[in-house]
């Protein structure tokens, strides 16, 4: 879980999630899903967060039944596919949420 105080020192990549999610047409609940999955798992290095702004999305949509393309989200987000791959199950199992099965 998150502080609430993690949203304001996260806020520049909230709204940066917010973007990316408006590009990528999500919905309600897989933008809530994504801002908890990234608040949660929030990286300390302000290097890795855009990376992981983009598996949150990733995972979000996935949760939320909206399921969009690594390439999709990565492209939206301005990282590489690789990025998303490499973060999603991680983030996934830290937030212990589970994806639909398939």
């Amino acid at each position: 879980m998150y502080r609430a105080s993690d949203e304001l020192d996260n806020a520049e990549w909230l709204d940066a999630l917010e973007t990316a999610a408006d590009s990528l047409d999500l919905g309600t609940d897989a933008r809530t899903q994504a801002r908890d999955v990234f608040l949660s798992t929030v990286p300390e290095s302000e290097r890795s967060k855009r990376a992981r702004v983009a598996s949150s999305l990733y995972v979000g949509a996935l949760i939320a039944g909206e399921q969009r393309s690594q390439t999709a989200v990565a492209e939206a987000v301005g990282v590489s596919r690789l990025a998303v791959q490499q973060h999603w199950k991680d983030q996934l199992e830290a937030t212990g949420l589970e994806p639909p099965g398939w």
